[in-house]
């Protein structure tokens, strides 16, 4: 039954409003996530990294082609309606990796107010909320970006674990502890935003922490 009004909600939802697929643009049917042809290029399996700290990460994508092409329409051309197309594919991921874990908690990377108010919303934030509401998992809000930084694409490599350090703060700490935290971001580079924010929680005494992104960038 639930299949069904779902199924027909994306119906409605399709008769007023022209659904794209976010990788390539094309129109695509409301109950679709994107069209057959860019499916094509979904690699099989996920792909898994570690960030600073050895924490584990899962993304469903490379950052190259068309991923890339979605993340910055996501990040910089007002398209954050595609969170929740792109957060299904990484709920597929998180499935397959975590499939033995549980978590008590999904939050994202924060942004500074500052960027946030430039860009309108956090690109992170919008996949967290998406990626919880599909897992059934409570979403929170854990950390605070307070000091504003160089952006990360910027500056090299080997300056960005520096960069990063000191700039997250946790909003409450005894919402933080115990638990079994999942982290999400729109992208792993170096892997240094997500281990700080990591080594952050961690020093708030959580239980276990594992991270997802949509696309995981293999030149650092």
């Amino acid at each position: 039954m639930t299949h069904f009004i779902k199924k027909v909600f994306g119906t409605i939802k399709g008769f007023f409003f022209t659904v794209r697929c976010p990788y390539c643009g094309r129109v695509i049917e409301p109950n679709k996530s994107c069209c057959n042809k860019c499916r094509k290029e979904f690699p099989e399996m996920p792909l898994v990294r570690y960030a600073t700290g050895g924490y584990i990460c899962t993304s469903p994508f490379p950052y190259d082609g068309i991923f890339r092409r979605a993340v910055l329409n996501f990040k910089f051309h007002n398209c954050g309606a595609y969170a929740e197309l792109l957060s299904h594919e990484m709920v597929r991921s998180i499935k397959d990796v975590y499939r033995d874990r549980k978590f008590d908690l999904v939050t994202c990377v924060p942004m500074h107010n500052d960027t946030l108010r430039e860009r309108g919303y956090n690109q992170a934030e919008l996949l967290a909320k998406e990626c919880a509401r599909l897992l059934g998992i409570e979403y929170a809000d854990l950390l605070a970006k307070t000091k504003k930084n160089k952006t990360q694409h910027s500056i090299k490599a080997t300056e960005r674990a520096k960069n990063v350090i000191g700039v997250y703060s946790p909003i409450d700490k005894n919402l933080i502890k115990g638990k079994r935290i999942l982290i999400i971001d729109d992208i792993i580079t170096t892997g240094s935003t997500l281990g700080e924010c990591a080594r952050i929680l961690n020093k708030c005494k959580c239980g276990e922490i594992c991270c997802c992104t949509l696309c995981t960038s293999l030149l650092i």
